[in-house]
């Protein structure tokens, strides 16, 4: 993984120092709450409906067990014994004290962590796919290019006050598992003709209150040009973005009412000017990042365990695990782990001190030191050598990470909701909860198949209820707390935007709701067929019916 330099940890020291000032001089008066906010946001703080909240920048998802072992520390220390995995690969502590942050950010100074650029009209934390460099289907390594944008867009001045927020997401694999359609730009990896390194540009996708897919405008970019193409299209965005309406300045807005055709055309226009200018990345750059990406020293052979095979046949609660949450890797004798943060009764993504200690040291035994986080909300331990599962297993189930339920409908994906945003219309950690709660017998879940349940506590989607094969929208009523149900969301190469089904229901009445559509669904696939699938072959009708009955008839 990428290790600061001189100039890195300079930077983020000096960014510790300033906040400690501005905080000091807020508190204590000579600084106002207006010319406060707009500091306080640069360094990822806001105010919600409990405590302040920090939000901390996990770049491209990847943490070493060092870092993991200080937000340990940091939840223990000035949090309430826990943190919040977020669906931006963000992790966030939702009861720190405002006088305190000042030393938050310093301890995470120590070991190269900041929460710059986790919020404000700026480009925010880059994201890939949690299996990066070590997918089988990989077709080359996306982290070399994360950390060069990650650098370009770290305080670039030209592009700190953005129309709106912008989020970047590049993948690397034949499979699109970092969801970059949804992106205001998005990336996949690509090779030409001649075997040569590219990327595949999607502008103007993303969720909230106007979900869209991105556009693809332009089939192949050199890797090269990366920059100087970003460069043009975030130009491009800041001279034509909306500043007047705020829910109509993302990209995606831009993108729509210019058509891509002709925001492709502008890009083209203003990449003109900077092509093979100075931002172009030689050979020799590429090489000295891809230098900090060359995983550890795997053995080129693993002998034969029988114990693990014995363990496989005979443990039934093991052998799910395996089939649910370990993964394929490029190296033969190692296998990519997920650490799941979906245990029934916990809230979707929270690991307490305890539990990231832990992790830390499962990292450490097992996967040369790193993790990474999923936009899922789930931890990855990319590194595991095959005979050393079941022991992690038995390690991990220990510490309440092994639910075997990845891409189940259990695997919920949940935003903080009304019990922590401000924003938030409804509580989703409840409706989670029951969800969870109602559906907690894995010979069900095994045989429903993979099924991804996404839910949202208002219209920004931080839960990305869009993109969930069934999705959850807390929405308000008369200051009632409702929910409606999308269906059709998916991610990936067939990216869709799910579709609302009908009217609300009461959040009592969501765990029957999702049963019987549940129901509906394995009364009418065909032997194999995912949930999915079967939503798209057949469409929602039958769905509604199953759901409002003579309602539905009398509406259509």
């Amino acid at each position: 993984m990428y290790i600061y330099n001189d100039i890195d940890q300079r930077l983020v020291d000096d960014r510790v120092s300033l906040f400690r000032d501005q905080t000091r001089r807020f508190l204590n008066g000579s600084l106002s709450e207006d010319d406060y906010r707009p500091l306080r946001l640069q360094n990822g703080l806001y105010i919600q409906r409990q405590s302040p909240m920090l939000r901390v920048a996990i770049p491209y998802g990847t943490l070493s067990s060092q870092q993991m072992r200080a937000l340990a520390r940091i939840a223990r220390t000035w949090d309430r014994g826990y943190g919040h995995f977020t669906t931006r690969c963000n992790i966030q502590f939702n009861w720190v004290r405002l006088a305190e942050v000042p030393e938050i950010l310093a301890e995470l100074a120590k070991v190269q962590m900041h929460a710059i650029q986790t919020s404000g009209n700026c480009i925010r934390n880059i994201t890939t796919d949690q299996f990066a460099g070590v997918a089988a289907d990989e077709i080359f390594d996306p982290r070399p290019y994360c950390e060069i944008v990650r650098q370009w867009s770290t305080l670039a001045p030209e592009f700190l006050f953005l129309p709106r927020k912008f989020k970047i997401a590049i993948a690397g694999g034949k499979e699109d598992r970092a969801a970059v359609r949804f992106h205001d730009i998005g990336a996949l990896a690509k090779l030409d003709a001649d075997g040569q390194p590219g990327f595949e540009i999607h502008v103007g996708g993303g969720l909230g209150r106007t979900p869209m897919l991105g556009q693809c405008i332009k089939p192949f970019l050199p890797r090269a040009e990366l920059i100087n193409y970003f460069e043009a299209i975030l130009r491009v965005y800041n001279r034509y973005g909306r500043r007047d309406n705020k829910y109509k300045a993302r990209i995606k807005i831009l993108v729509k009412d210019l058509t891509p055709e002709k925001f492709s055309q502008e890009v083209e226009e203003e990449w003109a000017y900077s092509r093979n200018g100075p931002n172009t990345i030689s050979n020799a750059g590429f090489a000295a990042m891809e230098a900090f990406f060359t995983g550890p020293n795997y053995l080129e052979r693993i002998p034969h365990d029988p114990a693990s095979l014995d363990a496989l046949r005979n443990n039934r609660i093991y052998s799910r695990w395996v089939a649910r949450n370990v993964a394929l890797h490029r190296k033969p004798g190692y296998r990519i782990v997920t650490l799941s943060l979906k245990k029934t009764g916990i809230p979707p993504g929270d690991a307490t001190a305890d539990q990231m200690d832990a992790i830390s040291v499962l990292a450490d035994r097992f996967s040369a030191g790193e993790i990474r986080v999923t936009h899922e909300q789930n931890l990855i331990l990319p590194h595991v050598a095959k005979n050393d599962l079941f022991e992690l297993w038995a390690i991990a189930s220990a510490y309440g990470l092994a639910s075997p339920n990845i891409g189940l409908l259990t695997d919920v994906v949940c935003c903080p909701g009304g019990d922590f945003c401000s924003l938030a219309n409804a509580k989703s950690i409840p409706v989670a909860t029951a969800i969870q709660e109602r559906f907690d017998k894995l010979d069900y879940l095994f045989d429903l198949g993979p099924l991804e349940l996404n839910i949202s506590g208002c219209v920004n989607a931080c839960g990305h209820h869009h993109i969930g094969h069934i999705g959850i929208l807390g929405v308000d009523k008369n200051n009632e707390e409702w929910y409606q149900i999308t269906m059709g969301g998916r991610e990936g190469k067939r990216a869709n935007i799910g579709r609302v089904i009908g009217p609300s229901f009461a959040a009592a009445d969501i765990p029957e709701t999702i049963n019987t559509l549940l129901e509906t669904y394995v009364r009418l696939r065909h032997e194999g067929e995912l949930f999915i699938d079967t939503v798209e072959r057949v469409g929602l009708t039958p769905f509604k019916l199953a759901v409002y009955g003579g309602a539905h008839e009398a509406n259509h």
